[in-house]
Protein backbone atom coordinates (compact mmCIF):
# COMPACT_ATOMS: atom_id res chain seq x y z
CA UNK A 1 0.00 0.00 0.00
CA UNK A 2 1.47 3.37 -0.98
CA UNK A 3 1.83 6.14 1.59
CA UNK A 4 -0.97 8.46 0.32
CA UNK A 5 -3.44 5.56 0.22
CA UNK A 6 -2.36 4.42 3.68
CA UNK A 7 -2.88 7.94 5.01
CA UNK A 8 -6.35 8.16 3.45
CA UNK A 9 -7.31 4.84 5.03
CA UNK A 10 -6.15 6.08 8.42
CA UNK A 11 -8.29 9.18 8.07
CA UNK A 12 -11.28 7.17 6.98
CA UNK A 13 -11.03 4.99 10.07
CA UNK A 14 -10.59 8.05 12.29
CA UNK A 15 -13.72 9.60 10.82
CA UNK A 16 -15.92 6.53 10.83
CA UNK A 17 -14.87 3.16 12.24
CA UNK A 18 -16.10 0.42 9.94
CA UNK A 19 -13.85 -2.60 10.19
CA UNK A 20 -13.45 -5.38 7.60
CA UNK A 21 -13.92 -3.04 4.64
CA UNK A 22 -17.18 -1.55 5.87
CA UNK A 23 -19.07 -4.81 5.99
CA UNK A 24 -21.49 -6.66 8.17
CA UNK A 25 -23.54 -9.63 7.11
CA UNK A 26 -27.08 -8.27 6.62
CA UNK A 27 -28.61 -11.75 6.47
CA UNK A 28 -27.67 -12.29 10.11
CA UNK A 29 -28.55 -10.43 13.26
CA UNK A 30 -26.38 -7.41 13.97
CA UNK A 31 -25.79 -6.73 17.66
CA UNK A 32 -25.92 -3.10 18.80
CA UNK A 33 -24.97 -1.12 21.89
CA UNK A 34 -25.81 2.50 22.70
CA UNK A 35 -24.10 4.81 25.18
CA UNK A 36 -23.42 8.54 25.53
CA UNK A 37 -20.73 9.87 23.22
CA UNK A 38 -17.53 10.78 25.03
CA UNK A 39 -17.09 14.52 25.29
CA UNK A 40 -20.65 15.23 24.09
CA UNK A 41 -23.37 13.64 26.19
CA UNK A 42 -26.06 15.18 23.96
CA UNK A 43 -25.09 12.69 21.24
CA UNK A 44 -25.36 8.91 21.33
CA UNK A 45 -22.52 6.60 20.38
CA UNK A 46 -23.74 3.46 18.63
CA UNK A 47 -21.74 0.32 17.91
CA UNK A 48 -22.88 -2.49 15.64
CA UNK A 49 -21.18 -5.87 15.58
CA UNK A 50 -21.62 -9.25 13.97
CA UNK A 51 -19.55 -12.41 13.62
CA UNK A 52 -19.84 -14.11 10.26
CA UNK A 53 -19.12 -17.81 10.02
CA UNK A 54 -15.61 -18.21 8.64
CA UNK A 55 -15.22 -14.50 7.88
CA UNK A 56 -14.34 -12.94 11.20
CA UNK A 57 -15.81 -10.09 13.16
CA UNK A 58 -17.26 -6.99 11.50
CA UNK A 59 -18.21 -3.74 13.20
CA UNK A 60 -19.42 -0.20 12.62
CA UNK A 61 -19.18 2.46 15.30
CA UNK A 62 -20.10 6.16 15.13
CA UNK A 63 -22.00 8.96 16.88
CA UNK A 64 -25.57 10.07 16.22
CA UNK A 65 -27.83 12.91 17.15
CA UNK A 66 -30.78 11.31 19.02
CA UNK A 67 -33.11 12.37 16.19
CA UNK A 68 -31.14 10.17 13.76
CA UNK A 69 -32.12 7.08 15.73
CA UNK A 70 -35.70 7.16 14.52
CA UNK A 71 -38.24 6.08 17.11
CA UNK A 72 -35.82 5.88 20.03
CA UNK A 73 -37.46 6.82 23.35
CA UNK A 74 -34.60 9.03 24.55
CA UNK A 75 -36.01 9.65 28.07
CA UNK A 76 -36.29 5.89 28.57
CA UNK A 77 -32.74 5.38 27.32
CA UNK A 78 -31.46 7.98 29.80
CA UNK A 79 -33.79 7.14 32.68
CA UNK A 80 -33.30 4.64 35.47
CA UNK A 81 -34.39 1.02 35.18
CA UNK A 82 -34.51 -1.21 32.14
CA UNK A 83 -37.22 -1.30 29.49
CA UNK A 84 -37.72 -2.36 25.84
CA UNK A 85 -36.37 0.10 23.25
CA UNK A 86 -36.66 0.31 19.48
CA UNK A 87 -35.14 2.55 16.83
CA UNK A 88 -34.26 2.64 13.16
CA UNK A 89 -31.50 4.20 11.09
CA UNK A 90 -33.08 5.23 7.79
CA UNK A 91 -30.89 6.31 4.89
CA UNK A 92 -31.11 6.41 1.09
CA UNK A 93 -29.08 3.20 0.74
CA UNK A 94 -31.16 1.22 3.25
CA UNK A 95 -32.40 0.96 6.79
CA UNK A 96 -31.41 -0.79 10.00
CA UNK A 97 -34.26 -1.75 12.36
CA UNK A 98 -33.16 -2.44 15.91
CA UNK A 99 -34.79 -3.58 19.13
CA UNK A 100 -33.50 -4.43 22.58
CA UNK A 101 -33.50 -3.19 26.16
CA UNK A 102 -32.01 -0.12 27.77
CA UNK A 103 -31.95 2.45 30.53
CA UNK A 104 -29.42 4.32 32.61
CA UNK A 105 -27.68 5.62 29.46
CA UNK A 106 -27.05 2.16 28.04
CA UNK A 107 -28.90 -0.10 25.62
CA UNK A 108 -28.18 -3.24 23.64
CA UNK A 109 -30.02 -5.63 21.36
CA UNK A 110 -30.15 -6.76 17.74
CA UNK A 111 -30.88 -5.26 14.32
CA UNK A 112 -31.90 -6.35 10.85
CA UNK A 113 -30.69 -4.54 7.71
CA UNK A 114 -32.64 -4.05 4.47
CA UNK A 115 -31.13 -2.43 1.38
CA UNK A 116 -33.29 0.17 -0.37
CA UNK A 117 -34.45 -1.33 -3.72
CA UNK A 118 -34.62 2.09 -5.44
CA UNK A 119 -31.05 2.93 -4.44
CA UNK A 120 -29.82 -0.48 -5.59
CA UNK A 121 -31.55 0.05 -8.94
CA UNK A 122 -29.93 3.49 -9.24
CA UNK A 123 -26.48 1.92 -8.82
CA UNK A 124 -27.27 -0.62 -11.53
CA UNK A 125 -28.73 1.97 -13.92
CA UNK A 126 -25.73 4.31 -13.54
CA UNK A 127 -23.29 1.50 -14.34
CA UNK A 128 -21.87 1.32 -10.81
CA UNK A 129 -23.09 -2.23 -10.36
CA UNK A 130 -25.22 -4.30 -8.04
CA UNK A 131 -23.76 -4.30 -4.52
CA UNK A 132 -23.27 -7.48 -2.59
CA UNK A 133 -25.18 -7.70 0.67
CA UNK A 134 -22.02 -6.66 2.52
CA UNK A 135 -21.46 -3.68 0.21
CA UNK A 136 -25.11 -2.63 0.59
CA UNK A 137 -24.65 -2.49 4.35
CA UNK A 138 -21.44 -0.49 3.90
CA UNK A 139 -23.21 2.03 1.65
CA UNK A 140 -25.85 2.56 4.33
CA UNK A 141 -23.18 2.89 7.02
CA UNK A 142 -21.34 5.69 5.21
CA UNK A 143 -24.65 7.32 4.20
CA UNK A 144 -24.11 7.08 0.44
CA UNK A 145 -26.54 9.32 -1.42
CA UNK A 146 -27.82 9.95 -4.93
CA UNK A 147 -26.49 13.51 -4.73
CA UNK A 148 -22.89 12.23 -4.70
CA UNK A 149 -23.54 10.00 -7.72
CA UNK A 150 -25.14 12.92 -9.60
CA UNK A 151 -22.29 15.29 -8.71
CA UNK A 152 -19.63 12.86 -9.95
CA UNK A 153 -21.52 12.38 -13.22
CA UNK A 154 -22.07 16.13 -13.70
CA UNK A 155 -18.32 16.75 -13.23
CA UNK A 156 -17.64 14.05 -15.86
CA UNK A 157 -15.52 11.86 -13.65
CA UNK A 158 -15.21 8.17 -14.54
CA UNK A 159 -18.10 6.07 -13.29
CA UNK A 160 -17.30 5.27 -9.64
CA UNK A 161 -16.98 1.78 -8.30
CA UNK A 162 -18.90 0.89 -5.17
CA UNK A 163 -15.67 1.24 -3.19
CA UNK A 164 -15.16 4.72 -4.72
CA UNK A 165 -18.67 5.68 -3.69
CA UNK A 166 -18.14 4.48 -0.12
CA UNK A 167 -14.87 6.42 0.19
CA UNK A 168 -16.42 9.61 -1.21
CA UNK A 169 -19.44 9.28 1.07
CA UNK A 170 -17.44 8.51 4.21
CA UNK A 171 -15.38 11.67 3.70
CA UNK A 172 -18.39 13.89 2.95
CA UNK A 173 -17.51 14.69 -0.66
CA UNK A 174 -20.56 16.32 -2.25
CA UNK A 175 -21.53 18.44 -5.24
CA UNK A 176 -20.58 21.66 -3.50
CA UNK A 177 -17.07 20.40 -2.77
CA UNK A 178 -16.54 19.08 -6.31
CA UNK A 179 -17.81 22.33 -7.89
CA UNK A 180 -15.78 24.47 -5.48
CA UNK A 181 -12.57 22.63 -6.28
CA UNK A 182 -13.22 23.01 -10.01
CA UNK A 183 -13.87 26.75 -9.56
CA UNK A 184 -10.54 27.01 -7.71
CA UNK A 185 -8.85 25.45 -10.75
CA UNK A 186 -8.54 21.90 -9.50
CA UNK A 187 -10.36 19.06 -11.17
CA UNK A 188 -8.41 15.88 -10.36
CA UNK A 189 -8.26 13.34 -13.18
CA UNK A 190 -9.31 10.50 -10.90
CA UNK A 191 -11.73 9.92 -8.07
CA UNK A 192 -8.84 8.52 -6.02
CA UNK A 193 -7.08 11.90 -6.20
CA UNK A 194 -10.33 13.67 -5.28
CA UNK A 195 -10.62 11.39 -2.24
CA UNK A 196 -6.99 12.16 -1.37
CA UNK A 197 -7.66 15.92 -1.50
CA UNK A 198 -10.71 15.62 0.73
CA UNK A 199 -9.03 13.25 3.18
CA UNK A 200 -6.16 15.68 3.66
CA UNK A 201 -8.46 18.70 4.07
CA UNK A 202 -7.59 20.38 0.76
CA UNK A 203 -10.58 22.69 0.28
CA UNK A 204 -11.37 25.70 -1.94
CA UNK A 205 -11.03 28.06 1.05
CA UNK A 206 -7.68 26.53 2.00
CA UNK A 207 -6.42 26.92 -1.58
CA UNK A 208 -7.58 30.56 -1.64
CA UNK A 209 -5.33 31.31 1.31
CA UNK A 210 -2.27 30.32 -0.74
CA UNK A 211 -3.47 32.33 -3.74
CA UNK A 212 -3.47 35.44 -1.54
CA UNK A 213 0.27 35.04 -0.87
CA UNK A 214 1.14 34.43 -4.53
CA UNK A 215 0.70 30.67 -4.80
CA UNK A 216 -2.39 30.53 -6.98
CA UNK A 217 -1.51 27.68 -9.32
CA UNK A 218 0.26 25.09 -7.21
CA UNK A 219 0.09 21.64 -8.91
CA UNK A 220 -2.14 19.09 -7.22
CA UNK A 221 0.77 17.03 -5.89
CA UNK A 222 2.23 20.23 -4.44
CA UNK A 223 -1.01 20.92 -2.60
CA UNK A 224 -0.89 17.44 -1.11
CA UNK A 225 2.67 18.01 0.11
CA UNK A 226 1.84 21.40 1.62
CA UNK A 227 -1.21 20.03 3.41
CA UNK A 228 0.47 16.85 4.61
CA UNK A 229 3.35 18.82 6.19
CA UNK A 230 1.10 21.54 7.59
CA UNK A 231 2.59 24.43 5.60
CA UNK A 232 0.33 27.51 5.91
CA UNK A 233 0.01 30.81 4.04
CA UNK A 234 1.31 32.50 7.21
CA UNK A 235 4.50 30.42 6.96
CA UNK A 236 5.03 31.67 3.41
CA UNK A 237 4.23 35.27 4.33
CA UNK A 238 6.80 35.08 7.13
CA UNK A 239 9.56 34.10 4.71
CA UNK A 240 8.44 36.77 2.26
CA UNK A 241 8.76 39.44 4.93
CA UNK A 242 12.43 38.62 5.54
CA UNK A 243 13.25 38.55 1.84
CA UNK A 244 12.59 35.03 0.56
CA UNK A 245 10.25 35.45 -2.41
CA UNK A 246 8.84 32.72 -4.63
CA UNK A 247 10.21 29.80 -2.67
CA UNK A 248 9.38 26.56 -4.52
CA UNK A 249 6.93 24.17 -2.90
CA UNK A 250 9.60 21.53 -2.27
CA UNK A 251 11.67 24.08 -0.33
CA UNK A 252 8.69 25.14 1.76
CA UNK A 253 7.98 21.50 2.56
CA UNK A 254 11.63 20.85 3.42
CA UNK A 255 11.73 23.93 5.66
CA UNK A 256 8.63 22.75 7.51
CA UNK A 257 9.95 19.24 7.95
CA UNK A 258 13.25 20.50 9.35
CA UNK A 259 11.76 23.28 11.49
CA UNK A 260 13.36 26.10 9.50
CA UNK A 261 11.40 29.27 10.31
CA UNK A 262 11.94 33.00 9.77
CA UNK A 263 13.01 33.16 13.41
CA UNK A 264 15.63 30.49 12.78
CA UNK A 265 16.98 32.46 9.80
CA UNK A 266 17.32 35.60 11.93
CA UNK A 267 19.16 33.61 14.58
CA UNK A 268 21.85 32.27 12.22
CA UNK A 269 22.34 35.17 9.81
CA UNK A 270 24.33 38.19 10.93
CA UNK A 271 22.55 41.54 10.52
CA UNK A 272 23.51 43.31 7.32
CA UNK A 273 24.66 40.18 5.49
CA UNK A 274 22.97 38.67 2.44
CA UNK A 275 20.41 35.95 2.94
CA UNK A 276 21.89 32.50 2.29
CA UNK A 277 20.46 30.33 -0.49
CA UNK A 278 18.02 27.60 0.43
CA UNK A 279 20.56 24.76 0.43
CA UNK A 280 22.78 26.64 2.88
CA UNK A 281 19.86 27.18 5.26
CA UNK A 282 19.24 23.44 5.23
CA UNK A 283 22.91 22.77 6.01
CA UNK A 284 22.84 25.32 8.84
CA UNK A 285 19.83 23.63 10.37
CA UNK A 286 21.15 20.11 9.97
CA UNK A 287 24.72 20.75 11.07
CA UNK A 288 24.34 23.70 13.45
CA UNK A 289 26.31 26.10 11.32
CA UNK A 290 26.05 29.88 11.50
CA UNK A 291 26.82 32.50 8.95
Amino acid sequence: MNRPLAFICALLFAFLTISSACVAQPAEWVHFTLEPERGNSARIHASFHTQNSGRGDNSWSTGFAPSELVGLDVPSFRGSGTRPLRFAIVREAGRLDCSGNGGGYHADGNCRFAADPAFTQLLITRGIGRPTSEQAFGLMAVDARREVIDAVATARYPTPTIDNLMALSALGVDGRYIAGMAHAGYRPQSLQKLVEFKALGVTPDWIAGFARVGYANVPGDGLVQLRALGVTPNDIAGFQRIGYRDLPVNSLVEFKALGITPEFVRSVVRPGTALPPVHQLVEMKMFGRRR
